[in-house]
C-alpha cells in the first residue's frame, strides 16, 4: 500500500516575493488544498493589508502563522528537504520531475520529514544559488509561455500533493456475458447472416471469427447480446414475413 503524504509537514517557501498579493493570494491556494505552512523570504514588499485582502477570510490563519525571515538560507536550516520549482531548464537544473509525480517521490519522506516547496521571485525565479540550497526540483509544463503567476503554481503543487491522498475511485466492472450466452448469441447470429445470404455457410466459420473477435474487444455484457439477438429475432421475422407475402402476392396472381 502506497504511503500516504503528511501534509502537516509541507511548508510552502515564497522567496524574494514582489506583490504583497501574491503572497495573499498563495496563501488562499494553500487553504484551498489544505496546506497551512507559509514561509515568506525577504519580501519586496509586506503589506499586511494588501496581503489579507487576497487571502480573504478563509486563509486569515495562513497569514497569521506565517514566518518571515530575511535570508534564504536561514528559512531552509530548519527542514529536511526542499523542492524548488524551475520554469528554466538545462545547466544546473538537470534532476527535473514532474508535477503529477512529485507526491509520490515527496509520501515517504514526509512521514517523520519537514518538507519545504521553494517558489522564487514572479520575475526571475529561483536563481542557480537557490538551486543549490534545494535536493530536487520540479517543472510544471507549459505550452511555449512557462512563466506562472506566483499563486498559480503554488495552487497547481498543492493541488497535486492533496490529489495524491485521495482515495482511489475503484473501478467498475459490470458483469460480462457469460460463454453459453456468448455461444448462443454467435450461432443464432451466424443462421441469420447465412440465410440472408450475408455470408456463404462455406466461409461462414472464417467470417465469424472476425465477430467473435469484434465481441471479445466490445466486452459484452448480458443486457447488450440480448438485444443482439433481439435483432437476430426481428430481422428472422421480417424475412420469413416478406417470404410469406410473396407467396401470398403470388397465390393471388
Amino acid at each position: 500500500m502506497p504511503a500516504t503524504l503528511n501534509l502537516e509537514n509541507v511548508c510552502i517557501v515564497l522567496s524574494r516575493p514582489r506583490y504583497p498579493e501574491n503572497i495573499g493570494a498563495a496563501a488562499r491556494a494553500m487553504r484551498n488544498m489544505g496546506f497551512e505552512q507559509l514561509i515568506v523570504v525577504d519580501p519586496q514588499n509586506c503589506d499586511l493589508s494588501r496581503i489579507l485582502k487576497m487571502a480573504t477570510h478563509a486563509a486569515i490563519d495562513v497569514v497569521e502563522q506565517m514566518l518571515v525571515y530575511e535570508d534564504l538560507q536561514t528559512a531552509l536550516e530548519p527542514l529536511n528537504y526542499v523542492v524548488g520549482t524551475t520554469a528554466r531548464l538545462g545547466g544546473q537544473r538537470q534532476l527535473v520531475g514532474t508535477a503529477a509525480r512529485l507526491a509520490q517521490k515527496l509520501a515517504p519522506i514526509s512521514e517523520n520529514n519537514q518538507v519545504a516547496l521553494l517558489f522564487g521571485p514572479e520575475d526571475r525565479g529561483l536563481t542557480n544559488e537557490d538551486i543549490r540550497l534545494c535536493h530536487a526540483l520540479v517543472n510544471i509544463p507549459t505550452a511555449g509561455f512557462s512563466s506562472l503567476n506566483l499563486a498559480q503554481a503554488v495552487m497547481i503543487l498543492c493541488y497535486e500533493l492533496r490529489r495524491y491522498n485521495q482515495p482511489k475511485a475503484k473501478t467498475f466492472m459490470p458483469r460480462l456475458a457469460n460463454r453459453h450466452e456468448l455461444d448462443g448469441m454467435y450461432a443464432q447470429l451466424k443462421d441469420i447472416l447465412v440465410r440472408i445470404s450475408h455470408i456463404q455457410p462455406e466461409n461462414s466459420e472464417y467470417f465469424m471469427n472476425n465477430i467473435r473477435h469484434f465481441g471479445s474487444r466490445m466486452k459484452l455484457r448480458t443486457k447488450e447480446v440480448s438485444v443482439i439477438r433481439g435483432i437476430c429475432r426481428q430481422i428472422d421475422w421480417y424475412g420469413k414475413k416478406c417470404f410469406q407475402d410473396g407467396l401470398n402476392k403470388k397465390g393471388d396472381n
